[in-house]
């Protein structure tokens, strides 16, 4: 578990290969490898869909939804999340939805680019610590999301929400500075 907790935002495919390899010695060819993905994609899919909207977030959506240029990075792979946001019901209100098998910081990078935004004025939102290495390696303001009750995964300092009912707020100021 502290392997998983540790690598959360990064891609499954990953973390299935490093466990299989560091911890049962087993070297999966791109078959097995393949097929344990699928299997863990097929458990995991239904319960994503059916899981409750973070609170804040289809309201900030719904308000900023082709106003603001919105995205999805992710770990999960390119072809679910788009699967699993169309099957919620929200893929409209993003401009992308891209996940792996390309890593969070050249995907970052690459949307800055093409869509012509400025990493200083753009914010990541995310859950895991990868998200806010990916902020910190890019350039962007990040806010960590922390369901209330659990222990935040994030170093001192970083901007933390329970939920999204003030985001709006949020964006509209600069970032606190937090001195170490």
């Amino acid at each position: 578990m502290d392997y998983i907790d540790s690598r959360e935002g990064i891609s499954r495919v990953e973390k299935i290969r490093h466990a299989h390899e560091a911890f049962l010695g087993i070297h999966l060819n791109e078959t097995d490898l393949g097929i344990l993905t699928d299997r863990y994609s097929s458990l995991v899919e239904d319960a994503v869909v059916a899981s409750p909207w973070v609170v804040g977030a289809r309201e900030f959506l719904e308000a900023h939804a082709g106003r603001l240029p919105m995205f999805v990075v992710t770990g999960t792979p390119e072809v679910e999340i788009r699967r699993i946001a169309e099957r919620r019901g929200m893929a409209h209100f993003f401009t992308e939805l891209r996940g792996s098998p390309l890593r969070k910081p050249p995907i970052v990078r690459e949307l800055l680019a093409r869509h012509g935004l400025s990493a200083e004025r753009a914010v990541f939102i995310g859950d895991a610590l990868f998200d806010h290495q990916t902020a910190r390696e890019t350039g962007l303001r990040f806010i960590g999301r922390v369901p209330p009750g659990r222990p935040s995964p994030f170093p001192a300092g970083t901007e933390i929400a329970t939920d999204l009912c003030d985001l709006a707020e949020r964006l509209a100021t600069p970032p606190q500075i937090a001195h170490a």
